[in-house]
């Protein structure tokens, strides 16, 4: 395929990349997306989503909000795939110097990558709300009903960014890293969610790569968009 052919030519030509990554770069690890057309919004539930997955209803019913929580986002037992790996190997040659995820499920880190940003957070890491105890995936997700704290008693909240919440610091921290990269290479992701959406307008690098599915409101910004599967684009790179 000549568009492979392009970005691995443009990849081998920089040495400062950057990759912005959404739901569609775990899909093919079997975790479902939200917007797609098996994804969490389309599924026929008793709140939305949206909803669902909000610090209101966190707060205002957590075993409701914890129920759908543990059935939906669990990926402890979920494998990288050829998006992630490609991606490890990338960083440890010294080209990718970031990776910004919009994904919860820690599958960057599992794969072996280190420099990555996740701006909406990770379900890997959760806190006591009342002493503050640290606590990981798998006491959370293997516990009964609402998860509390072993020591305190106190509620733990899974340190994702839940509907109603700001991004954490290191979503500026991500700006800085697009802002000097010499190549964006977006991927997996619509594009519609803000403010994440609108890293792109920050780019002002030589490369601007959108690999995507379906087309995205940005794609004309793009010096190179292929819309096509991930795993197979990133298996035939070198």
């Amino acid at each position: 395929m000549d568009k492979i052919k392009d970005l691995q030519k443009m990849i081998d030509e920089v040495n400062n990349i950057v990759f912005f990554g959404g739901a569609g770069v775990s899909t093919d690890s079997g975790i479902k997306d939200f917007r797609g057309k098996d994804g969490l919004y389309k599924m026929k539930l008793k709140y939305p989503a949206e909803v669902m997955l909000s610090n209101t209803m966190f707060y205002n019913d957590p075993e409701e909000f914890y129920k759908f929580y543990k059935e939906n986002l669990n990926s402890l037992d979920v494998l990288p795939n050829a998006t992630h790996n490609y991606l490890t190997k990338l960083e440890k040659q010294g080209k990718l110097k970031a990776i910004v995820t919009q994904n919860i499920d820690g599958l960057h880190q599992k794969s072996g990558s280190k420099n990555v940003y996740e701006i909406h957070g990770s379900i890997l890491k959760n806190h006591c709300l009342k002493c503050h105890k640290f606590f990981d995936g798998n006491y959370v997700f293997k516990s009964e009903g609402v998860p509390t704290c072993d020591e305190c008693g106190g509620l733990i909240k899974p340190d994702v960014v839940l509907y109603g919440e700001s991004l954490p610091d290191c979503f500026n921290e991500a700006i800085e890293k697009i802002i000097n990269a010499q190549m964006l290479i977006i991927a997996g992701t619509s594009l519609t969610v803000e403010p994440a959406s609108s890293l792109v307008n920050l780019f002002k690098g030589k490369y601007l790569v959108i690999i995507n599915n379906e087309k995205t409101r940005y794609d004309y910004k793009a010096n190179l968009v292929i819309n096509d599967n991930l795993k197979k684009v990133f298996k035939e790179l070198k």
